[in-house]
């Protein structure tokens, strides 16, 4: 009998894993079902005139899959339970609307190890900085924002949008690529170290993935404490990579199949 059900064990993984192979908007492990919207191959002008912002360089994005919304409270807990991995400094505090009484939240006071360990878990990835400026823009050039260069208050969820902290992830309308929240609600880690632009703007680059060194990683987006001026598509900011902060989250990617 006990061989019996080791076999059917084998044979309900081995088919688990088939159905997660035939259809790649599915997470292959973990318990992570996040819809993954397929983001298509292109070049376009990344970064702004602004001094942080690098200066605009011409990028060329292979296609990929990226998660719609940003990492959930529960999402990241079902995570936590399944690894034994701690909770979320922040986990149980109200203000940061961080926990299980707040299930459709995005995760905050995540470190870039934590991020990581979660993706590698779902069977995905970081987006790199590249990716998720491009994802951002949702086919769009030349914006501040991901439709237009202004935000009204109820597009987006930023400090002066009266909510005073996170909103449910998807509360607000998609981009053009049918990704929510990629203005407002959290900052989110990418892969990349920080760098500044220094080659030709004329050239065309492949698929950057930032310096090979170097202390500090990227977070991109803007967040519901930062103010609209921060979260256009182009800001870019740093943290250690070992930080947490209530205003920090993240969303995963993975390289098309």
């Amino acid at each position: 009998m006990g061989r019996h059900l080791i076999l059917l064990a084998a044979a309900t993984l081995l088919a688990t894993v088939a159905w997660a192979q035939d259809d790649p908007l599915r997470a292959p492990t973990g318990t992570d079902l996040t819809p993954l919207v397929s983001i298509p191959a292109g070049t376009f002008s990344m970064g702004s005139a602004g001094s942080s912002e690098m200066p605009l360089h011409r990028v060329r994005v292979g296609a990929f899959l990226m998660d719609r919304a940003e990492v959930t409270n529960a999402q990241y807990q079902a995570f936590c339970e399944a690894t034994d991995r701690t909770l979320p400094v922040f986990w149980g505090i109200e203000r940061f609307r961080c926990g299980a009484d707040f299930p459709a939240h995005p995760v905050v006071g995540v470190s870039q190890y934590d991020a990581e360990a979660y993706a590698r878990w779902a069977g995905k990835r970081l987006p790199t900085e590249a990716e998720w400026e491009y994802a951002a823009r949702g086919g769009l050039e030349g914006l501040k924002y991901d439709l237009a260069d202004t935000v009204a208050t109820d597009e987006a969820n930023f400090k002066t949008s009266g909510n005073d902290g996170t909103m449910p992830v998807a509360s607000y309308r998609p981009n053009g690529y049918d990704l929510c929240d990629m203005v407002g609600n959290v900052r989110e880690w990418t892969a990349d170290r920080w760098g500044v632009w220094k080659g030709d703007p004329g050239e065309v680059v492949h698929d950057p993935t930032g310096p090979a060194e170097g202390r500090w990683r990227v977070i991109r987006g803007g967040g519901w404490f930062s103010g609209v001026s921060c979260n256009t598509v182009t800001v870019r900011n740093v943290l250690p990579r070992h930080w947490t902060d209530f205003n920090v989250g993240f969303r995963c990617a993975r390289d098309q199949e």
